[in-house]
């Protein structure tokens, strides 16, 4: 007995035609990003693709609603909820507040971003190891987030947010900037 060429979801494969205009109606949509005036569009984070970046544009809406990248991670429902009584304190599962589609391309633009920088990578394998892959993923779609929102707020594009982005924790800086020791 012969095995099928295509594994999908489906018993049959998908017909070749449907999958044409389906790329063609998503390029489509993408010639707005490209020719947009926002840096995080035209050049986002790596791992990030333009349909990811439009979603997380038209979703977000203005970047000045929110305070700090705490509320958008809220916003988009990738915080864990919290079932709190007197001095106990238990985190549950992430909220999943906000656009389940927008979470969904923040989690596999996470993946894509894991892949393609080491720095991500060795902080993904880290939260793997300690709280196990499914958490690592969420919370490095968190982080993704965060850093769109504040490349979304500043307008400033990835090589910049890499130059100025945070310092906080290293040897130093104060609060994430450089101290003036002169």
């Amino acid at each position: 007995m012969a095995e099928p060429a295509f594994r999908g979801h489906g018993s049959a494969p998908p017909d070749p035609a449907l999958v044409v205009v389906q790329n063609n109606g998503i390029r489509r949509w993408a010639r707005p990003v490209e020719r947009s005036h926002q840096p995080c569009l035209r050049e986002p984070h790596p791992g990030v693709g333009p349909l990811t970046a439009l979603a997380f544009v038209l979703i977000i809406g203005r970047a000045e609603r929110f305070q700090c990248g705490k509320q958008i991670a809220s916003y988009l429902g990738l915080v864990p909820l919290e079932d709190s009584s007197g001095n106990r304190r238990r985190l549950g599962h992430i909220t999943k507040q906000g656009n389940s589609l927008l979470r969904f391309l923040l989690v596999e633009a996470a993946q894509v971003t894991v892949r393609s920088l080491p720095e991500w990578r060795s902080k993904y394998f880290h939260l793997a190891m300690r709280r196990g892959r499914k958490i690592a993923k969420v919370a490095m779609a968190r982080r993704l987030a965060v850093r769109m929102y504040w490349m979304m707020r500043k307008g400033w594009d990835y090589e910049q947010v890499n130059k100025f982005g945070s310092h906080a924790g290293q040897p130093g800086y104060r609060d994430g900037v450089r101290l003036n020791t002169e």
